[in-house]
């Protein structure tokens, strides 16, 4: 393999509502791992239902409406996602009381906590959040104890959202991502310059780090 002369750049466009984002990250982690490949991670918005009220909308009724998925379907659907989960170390807890929720707060508090060093940190916990504990994203208490259970502070995460100081940053960020032609989550961009759509299986992901590695030659 190729040596690397600096940390290979990756930026993912995705939201936490997002399960294949889920997935997609945790098999390019491991692809990453496996190849010892240096590294650096940069994650940016994107809302999957933007208009999406404050009081959420129960899943299953939400993927029928959306994309007319049947209740077999979305068994089927939960069934496999749960078991890509597991075999990527990562528990999803579906139930019948499962929700969709607006996350325009959450991206708020995402871009604040990268002004702390903690994005990475406060992704995965979210992720956790809203996929294991069930815990609602789009209650401002509920993002604040998220963001202080990872050591951030409480007080000041309430008033980040309170005053929506990041609103029009993160508004401009997902405009940008739009207009790159992003329109589904993940996208993993590589080098500002290579876009892979999709939660792509680590075989494939170790592929595509052999070839980008290959090009730095």
């Amino acid at each position: 393999m190729p040596e690397q002369t600096a940390p290979l750049q990756i930026e993912i466009v995705s939201d936490v509502m997002c399960p294949w984002c889920v997935i997609g990250y945790r098999q390019l982690a491991q692809a990453l791992k496996e190849k010892a490949v240096a590294h650096e991670i940069r994650w940016h918005p994107f809302e999957l239902n933007p208009n999406m009220g404050a009081e959420g909308q129960d899943l299953r009724a939400h993927l029928a409406e959306k994309y007319g998925t049947s209740p077999e379907q979305s068994d089927e659907n939960r069934a496999r996602i749960s078991a890509l989960g597991a075999e990527l170390g990562f528990e999803f807890a579906f139930d019948e009381a499962s929700r969709m929720h607006n996350t325009f707060n959450a991206h708020q508090l995402l871009h604040w906590a990268e002004m702390q060093g903690r994005k990475h940190a406060l992704k995965q916990a979210l992720f956790a959040a809203h996929f294991t504990q069930a815990r609602n994203l789009s209650d401002v208490s509920v993002l604040a104890d998220i963001a202080a259970e990872i050591g951030l502070e409480r007080a000041e995460a309430s008033a980040v959202l309170a005053d929506q100081r990041f609103a029009d940053e993160v508004r401009a960020q997902q405009v940008f991502w739009q207009q790159q032609g992003i329109q589904g989550v993940p996208a993993v961009v590589f080098e500002r310059k290579h876009l892979v759509t999709g939660a792509q299986g680590v075989e494939n992901y170790k592929n595509i780090l052999d070839q980008l590695l290959a090009m730095r030659v």
